[in-house]
């Protein structure tokens, strides 16, 4: 069966697609690998999505809405992994474990993961005191202790966010210096709110039901430290910002257009270097990472399709 537009990943910008698509009457494949959502289903609460649910929105329910959407406007789904592509050809091929899908046109929706902290504990406590967003989970720790992991621009940037509501950010760095460029570390060391500790990573995260302890070592002398939550907290909260790994490994050699970091650049209408190909969502070169952009990539880049099958 040939379809009209192959969309890779059920994160909001492959969901945000596909509804476009389904709506135009489109020939719509949504191929994801596992759960829909990507990285939002990992979230317990949302507060800045226009038009959530008011007494309470979490990323799950927002995503299992528009995974109904889709259904809705006939979206076919096909859970799978994509173990290859031919994409620079007029027809795009999809090899995945179950099977061969073409299509005119595809859109690339394989988001981008943050790269993980690395210590024990880890997997079992994020969306429970770990994060990797300030713009998405700031607000919950309000008032609270937060600290930062991380020595670059991004990580710098994001701790300096964070003061806008825990009453105190310590940024954690395994080397004795800031990597971020000056200017961004001068305001950093000028914020009454931040702290630092140096030459030291975090080797594990407890707790009961929330973070609320963590082991530090010293990468210079070996010495550990525990760090608990203040006693009337209760929680802290501790943000990871060492990278992120863009879901682009599978188009290497593809003659797909891709910058260092393995992002992909696209014009205003989310279109690639290649005819009939759209990327949409975090894995595209952006200056925000958030729902809300990236159901935006997905509904522009399922439109920019439909134009380039009407031409």
């Amino acid at each position: 069966m040939m379809y009209d537009v192959i969309i890779l990943g059920a994160g909001p910008a492959g969901l945000a697609a596909g509804l476009y698509a389904g709506r135009s009457r489109m020939k719509v494949l949504i191929i994801e690998k596992g759960g829909d959502g990507g990285q939002i289903a990992q979230t317990a609460d949302i507060e800045n999505y226009p038009g959530q649910m008011l007494e309470g929105e979490s990323g799950p329910s927002l995503v299992e809405r528009m995974t109904k959407q889709c259904e809705q406007f006939g979206c076919e789904r096909v859970m799978a992994e994509i173990t290859a592509v031919e994409i620079s050809g007029p027809v795009k091929k999809i090899i995945t474990t179950r099977g061969e899908f073409e299509g005119h046109t595809v859109i690339l929706a394989t988001g981008a993961n943050p790269k993980r902290i690395g210590c024990k504990g880890e997997e079992e406590y994020t969306g429970r005191g770990v994060s990797y967003c300030a713009t998405c989970d700031g607000r919950f720790y309000s008032g609270l202790e937060v600290y930062v992991v991380g020595g670059g621009d991004a990580a710098v940037e994001e701790a300096i966010y964070l003061t806008k509501f825990a009453r105190k950010v310590t940024l954690i760095h395994r080397r004795d210096s800031l990597r971020a460029v000056k200017s961004i570390q001068e305001k950093a060391f000028a914020n009454p709110k931040m702290a630092f500790i140096w030459d030291s990573v975090v080797e594990e995260l407890g707790g009961k039901d929330e973070l609320a302890s963590m082991v530090l070592r010293n990468v210079k002398t070996g010495e550990k430290t525990v760090i608990e939550a203040d006693p009337e907290d209760e929680i802290f909260g501790l943000f990871g910002f060492v990278g992120r790994v863009p879901g682009t490994k599978l188009f290497e050699g593809t003659g797909l257009e891709m910058n260092e970091a393995g992002y992909v650049p696209t014009d205003q209408d989310m279109r690639t270097n290649l005819p009939g190909v759209f990327a949409a969502g975090d894995i595209r070169v952006k200056s925000l990472r958030q729902v809300i952009t990236a159901a935006a990539d997905g509904a522009i880049a399922a439109t920019m399709a439909e134009k380039y099958l009407e031409e």
